[in-house]
């Protein structure tokens, strides 16, 4: 198993490796999921990765968030010269990116993000089959979800074990963005989530407290069960945190995982010291530590109700973990040997444990006025510096009256060092330089037909109530997606109201809505929708999918239907739907792209039918926890059907609707105003297919919303039926 620690600076890295990491992750200066840790440079980069092989540990590049178009042009370039210096892996979120390094950098290992969510095997094949050797699975995943994974796929996991927990699945969150235009997919979360809001449900009310903050994850009394679910890479949370933190963090875990590898991974003989809890609590932990969704699905004794600040530090700890981790580079001991004799080559050898270097320089001569002295020549071969070595010894044989240049004698012992260390990486298997192709094919460059003008708008029901009330409308719809757990809770009603849509040629094409989030737990009722699809294939003539899990479902499963995405299954780049083309139908823009962003990805046409959010609101986060359970309490025994409502509300007053699916027991977070793109519909009705999207809507509001499009579309003036709305990203993008 591999403890796998994070480095946010240069000080970081030393430390995660002096306190025993096996390996470790990081971020450059582009690209990653932490834009405001103080990242590497590339010459850093090749650096700190030469001295990790030569201590025979492995560096992780983090290219962890999604990439624009123009982006994806200088991935290549930038990724070429730390790709030669052997950087180990890449951890990826984006599909693009990671067919772009497949392509163009063969013998990287490619690292499935958590950002990814990835939350049971059919996703985490089907990522295997793109070239992914190892997942970084959804933090909510339980040790028994994580067992079946790694036994159903056989691919490496790699999950968190100690730092502080985000409240959304990662990569399904946007409320950050939404707020403030600071997205974490582009590395610059603000964490609204730390910030306070009242809860109501169900006529109850909280006081102001923080229902959204995670306690901080710490696992170390629970490493022989970790080790048993076969996870292979233990990983510490902390890019932004200092030094100090990672370092004594790493050596504390070490220090355990080495006490389970020599007692066998024995419950019973296996505990933590006092003193090593007390130093975990003291080390940046925010409140009270928990363990995460491990052990439990969710509830109150996971977050930080009161306050989500972090527990101050001791200063006399950081001390010590500052004296013992944090004084400059782990150095190995190594013996000097060097032979200078009048007229044969100069020889220097270097040994380190059981690996000797020798090189040869030129011939010693004889002095004419000044020889060069032993203690001359051991003063230079000890200068070993910022190298990864010390001189433990140096054995020094030299004729009285030779003559060797200084700088001759320098390079001899650059060129040994130099030496020693391909020496030791190769005998620890990994490494030494690599040499690349040139960059091929960043896109296709296939041309295809562009999607006709939009005659009508598509539309999305998660209600009963939403799609009886379209179909008292008049509006017309090219798709309807209807939520799919609606289905299977009355099949007979849906079935009649999709007949009676399709009958009256209001509807062009029904399609079913997978859930945001699909576990093991889910698969029975997967297998329930798919089969009501199949046997009813004359009405329901595809399935929308919100995850890999889902889409990787349908590719085992052989559906023969169309297949559409939503906006949450993420496409920013041409490369993105490249790699998806040959299984999709269509897609949704993402949201946080702006509206140049999203044409750019539409010039020349595409091979799949692009929709476009027109109205609806964002889901800003989608949560194994839930803020009812939390705070007033569990509401899924409720006889009001398994879709019920809660809202918080911030300081500001504003209120933001929570959709809580006690069916699939998680929560879906909505924007407090709907996105609403009415002003620039006639212009994206020629490049996209308009999709209303309706979530937390009574009928009458989704009567009036509809009629007021459907007019639209006929550029029929008609007057706004709600007052608030937001643009979302269309004008401003994200960074």
């Amino acid at each position: 198993m591999e403890l796998l620690a994070p480095a946010g600076n240069i000080e970081s890295f030393y430390g995660a490796i002096g306190a025993g990491a096996d390996a470790v992750y990081l971020g450059g200066d582009r690209f990653g999921a932490r834009a405001y840790a103080d990242n590497f440079t590339i010459e850093e980069l090749q650096s700190c990765i030469r001295y990790a092989h030569v201590h025979g540990k492995k560096i992780y590049l983090t290219v962890n968030t999604l990439l624009k178009e123009r982006e994806l042009q200088e991935l290549c370039d930038y990724l070429s010269p730390i790709y030669e210096a052997g950087l180990d892996g890449v951890i990826v979120q984006d599909v693009g990116v990671l067919s772009l390094i497949r392509q163009n950098f063969p013998e990287l290992e490619l690292h499935a993000s958590t950002q990814m969510t990835i939350t049971a095997s059919y996703g985490a094949e089907l990522l295997k089959q793109m070239g992914v050797c190892r997942v970084v699975p959804a933090r909510e995943l339980s040790l028994e979800e994580l067992f079946k994974l790694k036994q159903d796929t056989g691919l490496e996991l790699e999950t968190f074990i100690h730092g502080a927990m985000c409240y959304s699945y990662s990569g399904q969150c946007l409320f950050s963005s939404v707020l403030g235009g600071r997205s974490g997919n582009r590395g610059r979360c603000a964490q609204p989530c730390r910030l306070p809001y009242r809860v109501s449900c169900k006529g109850r009310s909280t006081e102001e407290c923080y229902p959204l903050s995670l306690k901080d994850m710490c696992t170390i009394e629970y490493l022989p069960e970790l080790i048993d679910a076969g996870i292979d890479s233990f990983k510490i949370e902390g890019r932004m945190k200092k030094p100090e933190y990672t370092a004594g963090v790493t050596a504390i875990y070490r220090k355990y995982i080495d006490i389970c590898q020599a007692e066998g991974f024995h419950r019973d003989s296996f505990h933590i010291e006092k003193k090593d809890l007390e130093a975990l609590s003291k080390l940046y932990i925010r409140s009270e530590k928990q363990t995460g969704y491990y052990f439990k699905q969710n509830g109150s004794d996971m977050v930080t109700l009161k306050n989500p600040s972090y527990n101050g530090s001791d200063d006399e700890l950081l001390q010590t973990i500052r004296s013992r981790y944090l004084s400059g580079k782990k150095k190995l001991p190594v013996t000097v040997k060097a032979l200078f004799r009048i007229g044969e080559p100069a020889k220097v050898a270097i040994v380190q444990g059981t690996t000797k270097v020798t090189v040869t320089g030129t011939e010693v001569t004889e002095a004419i006025k000044q020889p060069v002295t032993g203690e001359n020549i051991k003063k230079q071969l000890g200068k070993l510096g910022e190298t990864s070595f010390y001189a433990k010894k140096i054995e020094i044989e030299s004729d009285d009256n030779a003559f060797y240049s200084l700088k001759a004698i320098n390079e001899l012992r650059r060129t040994a060092i130099d030496a020693l260390e391909d020496a030791l990486i190769f005998e620890n298997h990994l490494p030494v330089r690599r040499d690349r192709k040139e960059v091929t094919n960043i896109n296709s460059g296939k041309m295809y037909l562009k999607n006709p003008k939009a005659e009508k708008i598509s539309v999305s029901v998660m209600t009963l109530e939403q799609l009886r009330a379209l179909v008292d409308s008049d509006a017309r719809c090219n798709i309807l997606f209807s939520n799919a757990s609606l289905v299977m809770e009355d099949k007979e009603t849906c079935l009649t109201l999709f007949r009676n849509l399709l009958s009256r040629g209001m509807c062009e094409e029904v399609f079913l809505t997978f859930p945001y989030i699909l576990r093991s737990k889910d698969y029975e009722e997967l297998d329930q929708m798919l089969s009501f699809a199949e046997e009813n294939a004359d009405i329901v003539k595809g399935i929308q999918i919100r995850s890999l899990e889902g889409l990787g479902y349908l590719l085992k499963k052989q559906y023969k239907g169309n297949v559409y995405t939503d906006a949450g299954f993420y496409m920013w780049n041409k490369k993105t739907v490249e790699e998806w083309k040959s299984y999709l139908t269509g897609f949704c823009l993402p949201y946080e792209l702006n509206g140049s962003e999203q044409k750019e990805l539409l010039k020349d046409g595409l091979a799949i039918r692009p929709l476009k959010i027109i109205y609806g609101r964002i889901p800003m986060m989608i949560s194994a926890n839930c803020v009812a359970k939390t705070t007033v309490g569990c509401q899924k025994d409720r006889s009001d059907g398994a879709m019920k409502r809660a809202t918080l509300t911030d300081r500001y007053h504003k209120q933001f609707p929570v959709q809580l699916d006690c069916r699939h027991c998680y929560n879906i977070i909505y924007n407090s105003v709907p996105l609403s793109l009415h002003r620039d519909l006639s212009k994206w009705k020629e490049s996209a297919e308009p999709l209303v999207c309706f979530t937390v809507e009574k009928a009458g509001e989704v009567a009036a919303v509809l009629n007021y499009f459907s007019n639209r579309m006929e550029s029929r003036e008609c007057v706004l039926p709600y007052d608030d709305y937001t643009t979302g990203h269309d004008k401003r993008g994200v960074e």
